[in-house]
């Protein structure tokens, strides 16, 4: 008896009834604090009393001798194989449900099980030794074939149930019809949930099963009930069936996670919420034509060179100071309405007018496509003619075009028309680019402040609290009734619960580049794998990734080519994705390699 480690101090000289979960659920004593019923398990003694307290609490919550009978048959000896992580996760749950868990390890978790209440065994002699009904397999797919091979088949009772939770099915259901006697029963599952996902309970997860071999119907259920008592989502289906659509999603899943994690990516102060083959066409698709025609076309006239010697930019605020203000002299930031003019009404416009018009303010619009009906809809003012707009003398312009258009809409834009120091607001995604343009095409009376609010129609369609939006004040001039409205206008997003971000345009570009347009390159290249759809064994990490595949495809590919051409830092990032899914590839292949090494090694001394 060596080999067993810590088996009497496992044990603990009372066991507390299994009925306790029952009465745990029971709606007459939902009121009772749950500490009461951890004090069950700390003896004797304490039990007695809390089970005493619990009967005057209300009689009507016992359990009749044949119930408990009954309850107490359907408890289980489980001997889980492998616990490390995953085993000791299922082993917490197992043993809070009264059932009897041994285990066995190459390493020594002793101290580990003897907390959770576990039985551990260095030697996996001793574990079969003790006959338990269900052997559960919890090793990793690589190391399965070998701890079948090495356990002591013959020592455990005919009709013991192994079931393994590997990722992956058919293979370890080939092993286990291979390895194990035809009087060994055979269930495959796959709990689609793990230490982190489920941390907060099983209810709603995903169990996958297939009974591959069982003449023991009434022990395979018992050992299912384990997860329907906890709520999990049954779901019954073939291995093969399972190994099709993980390779759709849980594989895409993972490889996303690492080609991610090898590019050191950090939470950042504006991260947003909410393959090969797939990839090289994207990335075609984003460079094609970029050097022969965009960029001569953009840079044919350099913004920073025809913002001359503006970089001066000590200069900016000081001139700007000194200018009166054409304002009225009782504008004060207690008049708490603007009249702010959108420039593109498109999906955008119309979702930020919404909230603006709800707040009070005067809202004015112009865009290239007619969407007076719309405006009508929403209280929103419309002009065909951007003139008529700017007759109007709004306080505020608020453009809402596209990356891609918002040179020329600048370009041709009345505004010797408005009233001067008119306040103008971007809303664009990439900052930096679009800054210059505005120092560029804007004259020193007009104030600039550029933001980006972190979210859009679909991601804070239930509203705009806890949402980041990103400002920086680029040129505002320092008189109170300049510096008043532009607060009252970041006092909109303020006021919605959004938390504000004061932010460089610089600095907003490098950090976005690590999360927005990874985001996006994420989004569209699932969009290339067409065969990517909603299973019946979705993963939480699956689920994320289709939102995020959906959430980025309805943006326009121009959104995305903006990002990638008005953000000098995009570049770098979409090749650092490049090498790091290639070298991803590489180490699965190296994996793939080392692994037929050794299984040509040992057929060639088998032979020997």
């Amino acid at each position: 008896m060596k080999g067993r480690v810590g088996t009497m101090l496992s044990v603990s000289s009372f066991r507390p009834p299994a009925v306790y979960p029952t009465l745990l659920h029971c709606p007459r004593l939902h009121h009772v604090n749950v500490s009461l019923f951890c004090s069950l398990s700390n003896g004797a003694s304490s039990s007695c009393r809390s089970l005493g307290i619990l009967r005057a609490i209300d009689r009507e919550s016992e359990v009749p001798a044949q119930q408990l009978h009954h309850v107490q048959n359907q408890k289980l000896k489980i001997g889980i194989i492998g616990f490390g992580k995953f085993g000791q996760f299922l082993a917490r749950t197992l043993v809070r449900q009264g059932h009897t868990v041994l285990a066995h390890s190459r390493s020594d978790y002793t101290h580990v099980a003897l907390e959770l209440g576990v039985t551990f065994f260095e030697n996996p002699h001793d574990v079969c030794d003790e006959r338990p009904e269900v052997i559960l397999l919890c090793c990793s797919i690589l190391s399965a074939r070998h701890v079948l091979l090495t356990l002591p088949l013959q020592r455990l009772e005919p009709g013991t149930l192994f079931v393994d939770v590997l990722s992956v099915k058919e293979f370890p259901k080939k092993l286990l019809l291979d390895v194990l006697p035809s009087n060994l029963d055979i269930l495959c599952s796959h709990p689609m949930f793990g230490p982190d996902s489920a941390s907060c309970g099983w209810s709603g997860r995903r169990f996958m099963f297939d009974k591959v071999r069982i003449r023991n119907e009434e022990r395979c259920n018992k050992f299912l009930d384990v997860f329907k008592r906890e709520r999990c989502e049954m779901v019954e289906m073939s291995c093969e069936d399972h190994d099709k659509l993980s390779a759709k999603t849980q594989f895409i899943t993972h490889t996303i996670g690492r080609v991610l994690g090898m590019l050191d990516l950090e939470k950042t102060r504006i991260y947003t919420k909410g393959l090969c083959f797939a990839f090289q066409e994207l990335r075609k698709q984003l460079l094609k034509g970029v050097h022969v025609v965009v960029r001569e076309h953009l840079f044919e006239n350099p913004v920073t060179a025809k913002v001359q010697n503006l970089q001066d930019t000590a200069s900016f605020h000081s001139d700007v100071s000194e200018y009166k203000s054409s304002l009225s002299s009782d504008y004060s930031y207690n008049n708490l309405k603007l009249k702010i003019a959108i420039v593109g009404f498109g999906n955008f416009g119309q979702f930020l007018a919404k909230t603006i018009v709800r707040q009070g303010h005067q809202v004015l619009a112009y865009s290239r496509s007619d969407y007076s009906t719309v405006a009508k809809e929403l209280g929103v003012t419309y002009f065909r003619n951007a003139d008529d707009l700017c007759a109007q003398h709004p306080e505020v312009i608020l453009l809402c075009t596209s990356i891609l258009s918002t040179e020329g809409v600048l370009k041709s834009f009345p505004w010797q028309k408005l009233e001067r120091s008119t306040l103008f607001v971007d809303v664009l995604s990439v900052k930096e680019f679009h800054r210059n343009l505005f120092l560029q095409h804007l004259p020193l009376d007009f104030d600039v402040l550029c933001t980006h609010p972190m979210f859009g129609p679909q991601s804070a369609k239930d509203g705009w609290s806890g949402f980041l939006f990103v400002f920086d004040k680029v040129r505002i001039g320092t008189d109170e009734a300049r510096t008043s409205r532009c607060d009252l206008f970041l006092n909109i997003f303020s006021s919605e619960g959004c938390q504000l971000v004061e932010m460089s345009c610089a600095e907003h570009d490098r950090q976005a580049v690590g999360s927005q347009f990874i985001t996006h390159t994420v989004g569209r290249m699932l969009e290339k794998l067409d065969f990517l759809e909603p299973t019946k064994i979705d993963t939480i990490g699956f689920e994320s990734l289709l939102n995020l595949m959906d959430n980025t495809v309805r943006d326009s590919f121009d959104l995305y080519n903006g990002l990638f051409l008005f953000n000098e830092n995009s570049r770098q990032q979409l090749e650092e994705f490049h090498l790091a899914f290639e070298s991803l590839q590489n180490q699965l292949l190296d994996h793939a390699l080392d692994n037929l090494k050794q299984v040509l090694i040992l057929e060639e001394e088998s032979h020997d």
